[in-house]
């Protein structure tokens, strides 16, 4: 694997799970919840693949969702979700009252770009991703469902640069917060000073592009030679979850996930296009209140963690599947 690094941090309520098929390679990424979670979801750009999301539109306050699974494979990525229910099926002893049975939901990005091989997560890699769930750890890089990710293919699959999953946490008194993120974009990934770190990398020459810098001034910079005339690869995504245990209402989880998802765009240029297939889930475990910490701060606060996390998923080394 190219990539060991993990993300340390404070969230008993949330548990954490990955599993690979190196062979693909690709892999699966599962949210737990033991005490359940209320949620809302996000979705933009124009290639959207999700399991059951249409749930969290109901606008339920009840702690209903119990998993999210992230994986690779495009579609047939989705099976790994089934692999997500089976377990909690058993852990219930498989009652099937209708109290006992889960929210489970799930998300997949297209990582078959740059491999020979149809390797997908199934059924069974979504077993072992929760069987793996622990609290307190998110594995950074080319891990789970970032197995085998690229940003930055804006100017065609030649200039793009591996990614991975990135996670970013902070507490403010009782109150805890967590941003984690599955990478696969279109566009570049920029920091704070508007330096591209990933991505639209000239194999030539070495530099990374800034699509704004070199394409503002239209298609004659395209096509003077600087930069190559290439429509976006296809088949993108960034999968994105934010988690807090502050107790915050359906509406306003609801603006918490058009508001962080809009502010992604940041930190990953451009973003949400017709090539993308992004999504995003705000969730809350409703643990803890703190009137010191409105909803609108809160918000802001997950905006600046989920750009840390795009920032992370980048693996220190690229070398290897």
């Amino acid at each position: 694997m190219s990539n060991s690094q993990a993300l340390e941090f404070n969230f008993p309520s949330l548990h954490i799970g990955v599993a690979e098929y190196d062979e693909g390679p690709t892999g699966a990424t599962v949210f737990y919840f033991p005490n359940g979670a209320t949620a809302a979801v996000d979705a933009r750009g124009g290639a959207t693949a999700s399991f059951n999301t249409e749930r969290l539109r109901l606008g339920y306050d009840r702690p209903t969702l119990y998993a999210v699974c992230f994986a690779g494979g495009g579609t047939y990525g989705l099976e790994a979700t089934s692999g997500v229910l089976a377990e909690l099926f058993a852990l219930r002893k498989y009652r099937t009252d209708w109290a006992s049975i889960p929210t489970v939901c799930g998300a997949v990005v297209y990582d078959f770009r740059g491999r020979q091989t149809h390797t997908y997560p199934d059924k069974e890699l979504g077993c072992a991703a929760f069987r793996n769930a622990r609290s307190g750890s998110f594995p950074l890089g080319a891990r789970g469902a970032g197995r085998f990710v690229h940003a930055g293919k804006f100017f065609g699959p030649s200039h793009m640069e591996r990614t991975g999953q990135g996670g970013a946490f902070a507490q403010i008194g009782p109150t805890r917060i967590a941003a984690f993120t599955v990478v696969n974009a279109v566009g570049a990934l920029v920091d704070r000073s508007g330096t591209v770190m990933c991505g639209n990398l000239d194999p030539a020459t070495g530099r990374r592009a800034r699509f704004g810098d070199d394409v503002r001034h239209g298609v004659a910079s395209r096509t003077s030679g600087h930069l190559p005339l290439s429509a976006p690869a296809e088949g993108n995504t960034t999968l994105t979850l934010i988690a807090t245990n502050q107790q915050i209402g359906y509406h306003e989880l609801q603006r918490m996930a058009i508001q962080v998802h809009a502010s992604m765009a940041r930190a990953i240029d451009p973003f949400h296009t017709q090539s993308d297939g992004d999504l995003l889930f705000a969730i809350t475990t409703s643990e803890v209140l703190n009137p010191a910490l409105g909803a609108d701060d809160l918000t802001i606060m997950a905006s600046e963690l989920a750009w840390d996390a795009v920032l992370a998923s980048v693996p220190r080394s690229t070398t290897g599947p």
